[in-house]
């Protein structure tokens, strides 16, 4: 269930979407920023912080999120995972995690349309529908710097299983604000 409803009878005003759009992508850096120890890579809480915000926020204040943090990096801020020691703007974005960062812009737009208006179980499902999408993107990218035969033990296998949990968090989480905005009204 969307919370900003971008298809309602009432307009966002200008500068409240602005500001909704800075802070999804002040919260999708300190989710890339946040690394929890994790085998064989460290996890960072990411993938949480963009799904949770497409079902929350929808599809296009979601994208809008996204793309801000996206622009952001692009323009040199250290806003991604690893950065600034792993590189910062273009040359980060065109390095091997660019696929992934792409298919996280996309995945954004498809979690918000699919959420909408759905229970945990519908939001959970959405979410994977836009997983499937950042692991496209980012296998297809990750494999010009990767042999095919090492491509899921590098850009698959160590963070599927955090990213499933990471589903289960952020449907569980958007479900219960859609629930506390709903008592609240």
């Amino acid at each position: 269930m969307a919370l900003l409803n971008p298809s309602s009878t009432h307009a966002l005003p200008l500068w409240r979407g602005v500001a909704v759009t800075l802070c999804g992508a002040a919260l999708i850096t300190i989710g890339a920023k946040v690394q929890i120890p994790f085998w064989p890579v460290p996890m960072t809480l990411h993938t949480l912080a963009v799904f949770f915000l497409a079902a929350v926020l929808g599809p296009r204040l979601g994208f809008a999120a996204m793309a801000a943090y996206l622009s952001a990096g692009a323009m040199g801020l250290p806003v991604f995972s690893g950065s600034p020691e792993r590189g910062i703007g273009l040359a980060y974005m065109a390095g091997p995690t660019g696929g992934y960062l792409l298919g996280y812009l996309l995945a954004t737009y498809a979690i918000g349309r699919l959420a909408a208006g759905r229970r945990m179980t519908g939001q959970a499902l959405a979410m994977l529908a836009g997983l499937a999408v950042v692991y496209a993107f980012g296998l297809m990218w990750l494999a010009l710097f990767v042999p095919a035969s090492g491509l899921i033990s590098a850009g698959f296998a160590p963070f599927i299983l955090g990213d499933l949990v990471k589903i289960a968090l952020a449907a569980a989480l958007a479900t219960g604000l859609g629930r506390l905005k709903g008592r609240v009204e």
